[in-house]
C-alpha cells in the first residue's frame, strides 16, 4: 500500500516530518507549492536554527534544500528518498529574514531523478544552492 497524499504535498500519517510537519515542535513548518515547474516556499528562519550570530547552521540550509527537492517529488504522489545531496554554500544564510526556496526536476533515468534547488534572499540573492539525486521507492 503506498502512501496517501494531501493536495499541498505533505505526506498523510503523523504529520512530525521535521522540515514540513506541522506537529513537530522543532520543526521548520515549511509550506511549499507548485509554480509551473518549480517546488516553492517562503520562510524566515528563527534564532534557534542559528549557527554563530546572525547565520543559519548549514545543517539547516541543507535541509531546506533537501526538502524542496525529495518533497516536490512527494506533491507529486512519489515516495522517494535521498540517494545523494550535494550542497554549495555560496554566503550566509540569515535568520529573521525572508527566504525563497525553490526546487525543480532535472531529469529522469526510470526510478532515480536528478534534481537542483537553492535558497535566496527577498533581493534574489542566492545563499544556497543544492543538487540531489533521488531514488523513486514506491
Amino acid at each position: 500500500m503506498g502512501t496517501k497524499y494531501e493536495d499541498n504535498g505533505r505526506a498523510l500519517g503523523d504529520n512530525y516530518c521535521f522540515a514540513c510537519g506541522l506537529d513537530n515542535p522543532y520543526g521548520l513548518k515549511l509550506d511549499f507549492r507548485i509554480e509551473g515547474d518549480r517546488f516553492v516556499t517562503e520562510t524566515t528562519l528563527v534564532r534557534e536554527y542559528q549557527s554563530y550570530t546572525g547565520v543559519a547552521h548549514g545543517g539547516i540550509v541543507s535541509t531546506l534544500l533537501d526538502e524542496a527537492m525529495g518533497g516536490y517529488l512527494v506533491a507529486l504522489g512519489e515516495k522517494a528518498v535521498t540517494g545523494r545531496l550535494s550542497v554549495r554554500y555560496r554566503r550566509p544564510t540569515p535568520i529573521g529574514e525572508q527566504l525563497r526556496i525553490e526546487g525543480k526536476i532535472d531529469s529522469r533515468r526510470g526510478r532515480f531523478v536528478k534534481m537542483r534547488a537553492n535558497v535566496a534572499l527577498a533581493d534574489g540573492t542566492v545563499t544556497a544552492e543544492g543538487t540531489a539525486e533521488m531514488a523513486v521507492v514506491e
